[in-house]
C-alpha cells in the first residue's frame, strides 16, 4: 500500500508550517528533516481513522508588490502540486482575500487536482465573519481553522480523508524483492535502471506501478524474482531554481513506501546533496533496506573511495548500516553488484533469530557492559526476542523502560549487528515493562 500525498500550499505567514505541526501532533523541527537531515521539515506521516497520509508543507509564496508570479514560483508551486493526490490552499482569514490568493487559485485550478480551501487564524469570533469573502475564489466554500489553538482539525482532517483516494494494493508475490530506484534528476537513475535490466537477465513483463508516471519491471535474476520500481521520470525542465528540487522527492516516498530495498543514486561530481539527504531520512524513518550507489564514478577525479565513503558517512551518520559502492552506469562498471547485494540486504531483512541464541548474545553484551542506571536504580534486561522480520525488529523486556538511554540502546544495536549480521537494514530495537506482552 502507499500513502496518498496532501500538499499545503499558500503564501507567506498563513501558518503552514503550524498546521505541519498540528496535524502531527508535536513541534517539528524547523532545522532538520528527519534525522540527520539539513532542510527545513517539510513532511509528516498522519493516522487518521485507519487512513494514513504524508502532508507535505510546500513553504510560502509571495508575490512582489507589482510584479507577477515569477516563473521559478510557478515552478515550484506546479511541481508540488504534480506530486499530490489532494491540495490544502491555506489562507489567512485575517487578511481576507489579496491579490496573491487569486493568482495561486489560477495555478490550482490549472493544476485539476482536487483542492480544499482552508482559512485559518480563526482565533476568535470577529474574524470568522470574513470566511465568506473567499467565496470570490471560486473554490466553495472554505474550512474554518486556527491551526495555533487548534480549532477545527478533527474536521479538517475528516474531510482530508474523505477526499483522498484510496491506497491501490499492489498485485505482487510477497516473496518477491521489491527494488526502488531514487534520487535526484541528474543522477544518473534512468542509465542505471537500462543497464539493471539490459544484462542478460529475463525481463518478465512491465507491470504499470501505482503512480501515474511510473513503470515497474518485473525480472528474473539467478533465480530471484525481482521488481525494479523506477523514479527516473523525474526530470528538470530547464533551470530549476535552489528550494524546488526537493519537490520531486514525492514521487521518491510512494516509491519508497513500496520498496524493501531502496538504491539512492548519489552523483559522484557533487557526492550528497540535500535532497540526497532528505530521501535518506524517509528511508531511514520508513525502515527500508538502503545501498547508497555513488554513480559517475568516472568523473570523480582525485577522489578515492575511502575518502569518498568516509564524506558520505559524516553527512549521513544516521544510516551507519547503509553499504556504499561507487559504480559508472555510463561504462557499466560496478553495477554488477547491485542487485546481488540488494538480495542480501532483502535475506537480512527476513532472517529471524531463534530465542535462545539471541539471548545468549544479550547476556554477553549486558556483561560485557554494565546497563545504565539513574539513582539508586539500574536498568535490568530481563529477555529478548524478535518480534517481527522486514524489517527486524527485537523486544527486550527490562525493569524500567524509562532507565533506556539512546547511547545505550546504540550500543546494544551495534553488538547484535556484530552478532547477528542485519547490514543494510534498520533493526528496530522495542523496550517493554516485563509481563507485559
Amino acid at each position: 500500500m502507499t500513502r496518498p500525498i496532501v500538499a499545503i500550499v499558500g503564501r507567506q505567514n498563513v501558518g503552514k508550517s503550524t498546521l505541519l505541526n498540528r496535524l502531527a501532533g508535536k513541534q517539528l523541527s524547523i532545522v532538520s528533516d528527519v534525522p540527520g537531515t539539513t532542510r527545513d521539515r517539510v513532511t509528516a506521516n498522519i493516522p487518521w481513522q485507519a487512513r494514513e497520509f504524508t502532508v507535505v508543507d510546500t513553504g510560502g509564496l509571495e508575490i512582489g508588490a507589482g510584479s507577477d508570479m515569477s516563473k521559478a514560483v510557478n515552478r515550484q508551486v506546479i511541481t508540488a502540486m504534480d506530486g499530490a493526490d489532494l491540495i490544502i490552499f491555506l489562507v489567512d482569514i485575517k487578511d481576507g482575500v489579496i491579490p496573491s490568493d487569486y493568482e495561486i487559485t489560477e495555478l490550482l485550478r490549472n493544476s485539476k487536482k482536487p483542492v480544499l480551501l482552508v482559512a485559518n487564524k480563526a482565533d476568535n469570533d470577529k474574524v470568522i465573519s470574513n470566511a465568506v469573502d473567499f467565496y470570490q475564489l471560486g473554490l466553495g466554500e472554505a474550512m474554518i481553522i486556527s491551526a495555533y489553538h487548534g480549532t477545527g482539525i478533527a474536521d479538517l482532517l475528516d474531510k482530508v480523508i474523505s477526499l483522498l483516494p484510496d491506497a491501490p494494493a499492489l498485485d505482487v508475490p510477497q516473496d518477491i524483492l521489491k527494488i526502488a530506484i531514487v534520487g535526484r534528476p541528474n543522477a544518473g537513475k534512468s542509465m542505471l535502471l537500462n543497464v539493471l535490466l539490459g544484462e542478460d537477465r529475463a525481463i518478465v513483463s512491465d507491470i504499470p506501478g501505482t503512480t501515474r508516471d511510473a513503470i515497474d519491471t518485473s525480472l528474473d535474476f539467478m533465480g530471484q524474482s525481482v521488481l525494479i520500481i523506477d523514479t527516473a521520470g523525474i526530470r528538470r525542465r530547464g533551470r530549476i531554481d535552489r528550494g524546488v528540487e526537493h519537490y520531486s522527492v514525492l514521487r521518491s516516498f510512494r516509491a519508497v513506501d513500496r520498496a524493501d530495498v531502496v538504491l539512492l543514486v548519489l552523483d559522484a561530481t557533487e557526492l550528497i546533496a540535500a535532497q540526497d539527504m532528505h530521501i535518506a531520512g524517509y528511508v531511514q524513518q520508513e525502515a527500508k533496506g538502503i545501498i547508497l550507489i555513488v554513480n559517475k564514478w568516472d568523473l570523480a577525479m582525485e577522489l578515492t573511495a575511502a575518502d569518498c565513503d568516509k564524506y558520505i558517512r559524516g553527512k549521513v551518520k544516521f544510516l551507519p548500516y547503509a553499504p556504499i559502492i561507487q559504480i559508472s552506469a555510463k561504462l557499466k562498471q560496478g553495477t554488477d553488484k547491485i542487485i546481488p547485494l540488494a538480495a542480501r540486504i532483502h535475506t537480512e531483512r527476513h532472517k529471524r533469530i531463534p530465542t535462545g541464541e539471541l539471548n545468549s548474545v544479550v547476556q554477553r553484551i549486558v556483561a560485557s557492559h554494565a546497563p545504565p542506571r539513574s539513582g539508586t536504580r539500574q536498568l535490568n534486561l530481563y529477555y529478548a526476542t524478535q518480534a517481527e522480520t522486514n524489517p527486524p525488529a527485537f523486544v527486550f523486556f527490562v525493569n524500567d523502560t524509562k532507565l533506556v538511554h539512546f547511547t545505550y540502546k546504540r550500543f546494544l544495536e551495534n553488538h547484535l549487528r556484530e552478532a547477528f549480521g542485519f547490514d543494510g537494514t534498520p533493526i528496530q530495537l522495542i523496550f517493554k515493562p516485563r509481563g507485559e506482552q
